[in-house]
């Protein structure tokens, strides 16, 4: 007995000398494994986002946002359209910094129903494919802001239903592909007084009727502006957060938000500070932009705006908690 398993042993290693030779002779390798499940704490108040014009590709506008907020942020929010691959050479590089890439994928030029029938499936698979091998925590939203009448996808223009069907099929294929290090973000706009283009029916619809479901969705995502000395986080944020609270219990990430100079910079950002960490919402996302087109389109950078960075970085050290790693 113990001779027969001495020679079955000799022969297994002989055969992995054999594998190794071979790999070593034709330069291939072992394939790599699958990177494992990632998943973002959902901590209160631990989530520092940024929107900077030029990053990607820059690591430069980034670095300026954070001598300016006191801090490096750890999710970098960025617009990738349609069509376009996953940037993994820029998400390495934040990476290294420990910032978490926040892509919202924007199918400007796209049909929506067609996207919920599979026509771009082949897209879907190579961008699905390309997050899954980074191997590290992504963050992306598809069609932001859909229950607002400015988006071809959105209210007025896209059915809630294709929409929702849109979104699902996406869901699906990623995670059919492997890619379950993605932490996917529902993103409404604010259902505050606004004027938008369609004047014949109000700017935001019901947000119920875009709700691909629970299963489909890790966080919610809410955009809104302090655009005028009389707002606050209840009038901008605080309907939508009581709407998106009867729907699911999910997360709530404040994912597009600025206090303008029309607004008061130093009081409002005092506001959205202590709002976020009272409605317990995960952070915020700060589109450093700076803008001159009205209320709707101010200079919304801090680095415009010395007395705008002081109540900032007040902030950041008084209300953000300690975020978490970037895995």
């Amino acid at each position: 007995m113990t001779s027969r398993l001495i020679t079955i042993l000799a022969v297994a290693l002989a055969v992995a000398a054999l594998v190794g030779a071979s790999i070593r002779l034709t330069g291939s390798s072992p394939p790599a494994a699958r990177p494992v499940h990632t998943s973002l704490r959902a901590s209160p108040a631990s989530y520092l986002g940024v929107f900077e014009p030029g990053a990607p590709p820059s690591w430069d506008p980034v670095a300026e946002f954070a001598a300016a907020a006191g801090r490096e942020p750890n999710l970098l929010g960025y617009y990738s359209g349609w069509a376009e691959s996953f940037d993994t050479s820029f998400a390495e590089t934040i990476h290294q910094h420990g910032v978490i890439p926040f892509i919202q994928i924007d199918p400007t030029y796209a049909s929506i129903a067609a996207i919920a029938d599979g026509t771009y499936d082949d897209y879907l698979r190579s961008y699905a494919d390309s997050v899954r091998d980074f191997g590290h925590n992504v963050v992306i939203g598809f069609g932001h802001e859909m229950n607002a009448n400015w988006y071809s996808w959105g209210y007025g223009h896209t059915p809630p239903s294709t929409f929702v069907a849109a979104w699902r099929h996406i869901v699906t294929l990623f995670r059919a592909q492997g890619a379950d290090n993605v932490t996917w973000v529902w993103t409404l706009q604010a259902d505050e007084a606004c004027a938008g283009p369609i004047a014949d029916q109000p700017c935001t619809g019901p947000i119920a009727s875009w709700w691909p479901g629970a299963q489909y969705v890790s966080w919610v995502g809410i955009d809104g502006y302090y655009r005028r000395p009389t707002d606050t986080f209840a009038s901008i944020f605080g309907k939508t957060i009581k709407q998106v609270r009867t729907l699911t219990k999910l997360p709530v990430l404040l994912s597009e938000t600025a206090v303008g100079p029309a607004a008061g910079q130093v009081n409002g950002i005092q506001n959205l500070f202590h709002g976020m960490v009272a409605d317990k919402t995960l952070g915020l996302v700060w589109f450093d932009k700076a803008q001159h087109d009205g209320l709707d389109h101010q200079d919304w950078r801090l680095e415009d705006s010395p007395f705008g960075e002081i109540s900032f970085k007040l902030g950041v050290s008084t209300d953000l908690a300690p975020g978490p790693p970037a895995n």
